[in-house]
């Protein structure tokens, strides 16, 4: 028997690894009547469910487009329950890219901490349709729920300090940790920035530019940067 939402809720203290988290968030998106979800703080991507919501999160930082982005109403859920007739005036790159992966509506909730937005809760659909009142509402619950269980248990070490071999208990992959899926793209930035000669704002146009060209995800691609400019094993 399903789970409702309330009790996924009672039940997220409990996902201490990421396995976990992931089994719970599906759970969570299939109550709220979603394909899947993904919730990002500060541009950065923390949580998702599947690859689905993973790439449409990336792709709006990529493009620079996407329903997430510079939301203007921070009180009231973005609901586009059909792309084609909706996002494609707006967002078309988005449109067209979304549209490949088979979706056909998505969601935003703002993630707040107190009055501040802090982020967005994004769910998807392969079939369109609006929310019913009841799964607006009960998104709302999810995304003020995993703005407090995340930013709990995010590592404490910085971005630049990461792939450190720091001992520290708070760092990915301790337990109740949330990890940062684009440490590796901040990374890139910064060697694409001083390869170029470039201000880390322009390297990261080139950056979204050749994951883009490509079809790559951005932290698949800035990993490829990064493994670029590591010195050959000496053999």
């Amino acid at each position: 028997m399903a789970s409702t939402v309330q009790e996924l809720l009672d039940r997220l203290p409990a996902a201490v690894n990421e396995a976990e988290r992931r089994i719970w968030a599906i759970a969570c998106a299939q109550a709220l009547g979603l394909g899947g979800m993904a919730i990002s703080l500060d541009r950065e991507l923390v949580w998702f469910t599947d690859d689905t919501s993973a790439r449409l999160e990336d792709l709006q930082f990529v493009l620079g487009q996407g329903p997430g982005l510079f939301l203007k109403d921070d009180t009231d859920v973005r609901q586009l329950p059909d792309l084609s007739r909706l996002l494609a005036r707006q967002w078309p790159q988005y449109a067209a890219e979304a549209e490949e992966l088979g979706i056909a509506a998505l969601f935003v909730w703002p993630v707040h901490i107190g009055a501040v937005q802090i982020g967005t809760l994004t769910g998807y659909r392969r079939t369109t349709g609006p929310l019913s009142a009841q799964q607006a509402a009960q998104g709302w619950l999810v995304a003020d729920a995993l703005a407090q269980h995340v930013l709990n248990r995010l590592p404490a070490v910085s971005l630049s300090n990461s792939n450190s071999n720091s001992n520290s208990s708070n760092g990915p992959g301790h337990a109740g940790a949330v990890d940062l899926h684009r440490t590796e793209v901040h990374q890139a930035t910064g060697v694409l920035s001083v390869k170029l000669g470039v201000p880390l704002a322009e390297a990261l146009d080139h950056l979204r530019a050749e994951a883009y060209t490509s079809g790559l995800s951005l932290t698949d691609t800035a990993h490829a940067i990064i493994r670029r400019e590591l010195p050959d094993d000496p053999t």
